[in-house]
């Protein structure tokens, strides 16, 4: 039976729409897959080469080297690095590399379900920092959101098993440069067509490429370069190529889920990115305890659901208020 003519323009969209569902809800799935494969290599490169600045360094250069194919390749077009380029682009790299290795100092010092349960802390930091350089006011609803947030990570500290002060304040301060990066962002409002501009996708890969520069001295300098077979068998490592394999997919899969993250944030509000998030954070500090056996107290985990419970109330009241102003 032949569709009539004027139910084919609403039977297109609705073919369009669907498709659209199916490519984002593709892209959170890759999300979350590619952000646990991650920590789990990740984990397992830091037990055996503590060396976080190292490990971090070869998750840039790893990244660096896929941007680099990818615009040599004509997969991603390639953007027109200027001057104005670097000096907006600049100030985001430096806390995006400050603040991936204060991340993998905390992970390599604790649990990763730990490591993300404070992490769950940063719409705290996106409060604080956006009232004190954005001007931003938050309304009583997302200041009581904040109690569970809070409330629920000192809980779960007070009873996690891998628990150290190096871990837990490496982690916070990953809270606060990623969320300086985001308010960052707000005051250099790199607008699409302006001077300097990127697309969200090359926007993460030139935050990649300068990242990997700027951590280069500090690696060579603080840890020297001991990520060899020979360094590796030096400290112990029973298999140094299995070792060297994780860190290289480790960085895959550091700069698949980030690229991926772009994408979606450039297809939703930072409202539903900042949900999805949170929703992402449960599926891999379950991920995590199943395949680390870590041991996790009845507080521990009351206080990591309560912590979450908040993110998503957080994540809630700011979508409500988004429809509220966008109506008015």
């Amino acid at each position: 039976m032949a569709w009539p003519e004027s139910l084919l323009p609403q039977r297109e969209r609705t073919h369009s729409e669907l498709l659209s569902t199916l490519y984002l809800g593709s892209l959170f799935a890759g999300w979350y897959v590619a952000n646990i494969a991650f920590n789990l290599y990740n984990k397992q490169v830091l037990k055996a080469f503590p060396f976080p600045v190292t490990v971090t360094e070869v998750q840039f250069l790893v990244g660096s080297a896929v941007t680099l194919a990818a615009w040599a390749s004509g997969l991603l077009k390639a953007p027109r690095i200027t001057a104005a380029t670097v000096r907006n682009v600049l100030p985001l790299a430096l806390v995006h590399t400050l603040g991936n290795l204060l991340t993998n100092m905390s992970l390599g010092a604790v649990a990763v379900s730990f490591t993300h349960t404070i992490k769950a802390m940063e719409p705290f930091f996106s409060v604080f920092l956006s009232a004190m350089f954005l001007g931003e006011q938050p309304s009583p609803a997302v200041l009581l959101t904040l109690l569970p947030i809070v409330g629920g990570v000192a809980v779960a500290s007070m009873t996690e098993a891998s628990f150290n002060w190096y871990g837990f304040l490496s982690a916070m301060g990953s809270n606060l440069t990623f969320q300086s990066r985001n308010v960052l962002s707000k005051k250099l409002m790199l607008r699409k067509g302006g001077e300097g501009a990127l697309d969200n996708t090359n926007l993460f890969c030139c935050i990649t490429l300068l990242s990997t520069l700027l951590l280069m001295p500090a690696c060579l300098l603080l840890e020297g370069w001991q990520m060899t077979p020979a360094g590796l068998s030096a400290m112990g490592a029973r298999d140094p190529g299995q070792v060297l394999v994780w860190a290289a997919l480790a960085g895959l899969c550091f700069h698949a889920y980030q690229t991926v993250s772009y994408m979606i944030l450039q297809r939703v509000s930072p409202v539903t990115h900042s949900i999805g998030n949170c929703v992402k954070r449960v599926v891999v500090i379950a991920a995590s305890v199943v395949f680390f056996r870590n041991p996790v107290s009845l507080q521990n985990a009351l206080g990591t659901a309560l912590a979450l419970a908040g993110v998503f109330a957080y994540g809630q009241v700011k979508r409500k208020a988004g429809k509220k102003a966008a109506a008015e």
